[in-house]
């Protein structure tokens, strides 16, 4: 199916009023079969596809170029053709002789859009080319520029009718001047582009069409990313439910670095989503979290008019985040931890679930009792929720540590006993709980606090970590003799109360876990 002006009008749409999010799938080919073989790929799955033809080689562009009318014909979307160089982003080094030559012949091509580079798009003579289906954009790598505005007038200068800016971001701060950006090409009735890269950018991909940006853009997997940060079309979709998000839509977010390993996105959107709740769940990259919570999270001082409602807190910062609340719930305090925030009548109100969250698996998987004892191997934020609860229930505890100095505060604060964690025999144990980060996901997964000769006699091995599902802890523990816990079941549970906290509402339990076991066994 081709495309013309008419449709272009369509795929436009109501523009400046809410509307479903436009995905736009880029696709990068080495050859001309394959790239008719993705367009065919791409063609149930996105609203608008980006021909990235940089990624050519000299022979390949020439066959392309040839077809290249045919190419956008036969695509049962509108189709945007782009030429970038290296230096810009682009797949291969090319001289403004080669682009301004690539443009002219490209421009005679009338059913397609074409993203230019800012350069380009003000240069002498000016390019042969409709510059109402054109796309003037500019891109950074490095980070954030100072002059986002300045640059934002040489785009508007141009004849083009698209403007596109994308800069890096380290810090979820970083995108600040992108949403600032979207508010005011917004208020000028300009039609943009504007996202952040990286990790830390994914609330512009998620949230940019909602706040005015002409599309977001999304990989049909993520081998095929044009650009860091991308997140594939199916989890735009099926995670983040991102057709739904508009401007009213409450915004609940993950604070932590890092965070993107996290299934807690596919847990509370799945949530949302089947109690019919207008929200959406974000992984937000926190490094400064004073910065954050003064620019984005304080309704008194943020810089983003976003409806904001809840937010998780993880590593490193479940304690830090307790000076920048209004209040802190008793529990919370009495453990000196906050995982969860709530925002009341401009509020900022800390409370813990990971206490409940850690004693109810425990609980069904083993009689508790007083005369048991359990060993907790870690002195962070996971140690104190669980030291809190087994403490709270008369559990005797003993903390494990690799540096029995940092832990010394915590074995105070909870007059409980402290070892080394080298050479441990946990023998006399009936519980050993792993609460640190060893054998997440990543770069840890191979490593274990405790190993098999270490963990016999043990009853139950309860490891926090949640993914992997089966950590080295685990399979250590079972060729040990011991039965085992994984931390999936924590991470469910203390989620549960998050949601009721934020919402008020009875969790769907079951359709929680599947949506953490169904991220665990896709990501």
């Amino acid at each position: 199916m081709t495309f013309d002006a008419r449709t272009i009008g369509e795929i436009e749409g109501d523009y400046a009023s809410k509307t479903r999010a436009r995905t736009c799938v880029p696709l990068r080919a080495d050859t001309i079969v394959e790239l008719h073989h993705l367009i065919t790929s791409a063609a149930g799955a996105s609203d608008i596809i980006e021909l990235r033809l940089d990624g050519l080689s000299e022979g390949e562009l020439t066959a392309v170029q040839r077809q290249l009318e045919s190419l956008v014909a036969r695509s049962q979307v509108p189709a945007i053709i782009t030429f970038r160089p290296s230096e810009q982003g682009g797949y291969r080094e090319l001289s403004i002789t080669q682009r301004r030559q690539f443009w002219n012949a490209a421009g005679k091509i009338k059913d397609a859009w074409f993203d230019v580079e800012k350069d380009l798009c003000v240069t002498e003579p000016p390019l042969d080319l409709d510059w109402s289906r054109v796309i003037c954009s500019y891109h950074d790598f490095a980070g954030s520029p100072q002059n986002i505005d300045e640059i934002y007038r040489d785009l508007a200068a141009s004849p083009a009718r698209i403007l596109k800016v994308a800069i890096q971001a380290s810090d979820v701060v970083d995108c600040l001047p992108v949403f600032h950006l979207l508010q005011r090409a917004s208020a000028e009735k300009r039609q943009v582009i504007a996202l952040a890269m990286g990790d830390a950018g994914l609330p512009t991909r998620v949230l940019g069409p909602s706040q005015g940006s002409f599309l977001t853009y999304a990989p049909i997997d993520t081998e095929r990313a044009t650009a860091p940060g991308q997140v594939t079309v199916d989890r735009l979709k099926k995670v983040y439910h991102i057709q739904d998000i508009h401007k009213m839509t409450l915004i609940h977010g993950l604070v932590g670095s890092p965070v993107m390993h996290s299934i807690s996105p596919h847990v509370h959107n799945a949530a949302f989503q089947a109690e019919g709740i207008d929200a959406v769940y974000l992984p937000l990259e926190v490094k400064d979290l004073q910065s954050f919570m003064r620019r984005m999270a304080d309704p008194a001082s943020r810089e983003i008019n976003w409806r904001l409602a809840g937010l998780s807190i993880t590593a490193p910062h479940k304690v830090e985040i307790m000076k920048y609340l209004t209040s802190v719930d008793a529990r919370a305090q009495d453990i000196g931890a906050v995982n969860t925030v709530t925002f009341e009548d401009r509020q900022l109100i800390g409370y813990n679930t990971d206490v409940d969250g850690f004693i109810e698996p425990l609980a069904n998987a083993i009689e508790l009792t007083s005369d048991m004892r359990v060993a907790v191997i870690g002195a962070g934020g996971a140690a104190k929720a669980a030291t809190w609860s087994l403490c709270e229930k008369n559990i005797p505890v003993t903390i494990f540590a690799r540096d029995p100095q940092r832990a010394e505060s915590l074995g105070a604060r909870f007059d409980v006993p402290i070892q080394r964690l080298k050479d441990a025999n946990f023998e006399s144990f009936d519980v050993v709980v792993n609460a640190t980060p060893l054998g997440s996901f990543g770069s840890r997964s191979d490593q274990t606090p405790a190993i098999v000769d270490q963990l016999r006699g043990v009853q139950l091995a309860y490891d926090l970590v949640y993914n992997p599902i089966k950590t080295r802890f685990m399979r250590e523990a079972e060729n040990a003799g011991c039965r085992t816990l994984g931390g999936l079941e924590m991470l469910v549970a203390q989620a549960k109360l998050q949601f009721k906290l934020w919402t008020g509402k009875k969790a769907p339990a079951e359709v929680m876990y599947s949506a953490a076991l169904h991220g665990l066994r896709n990501d």
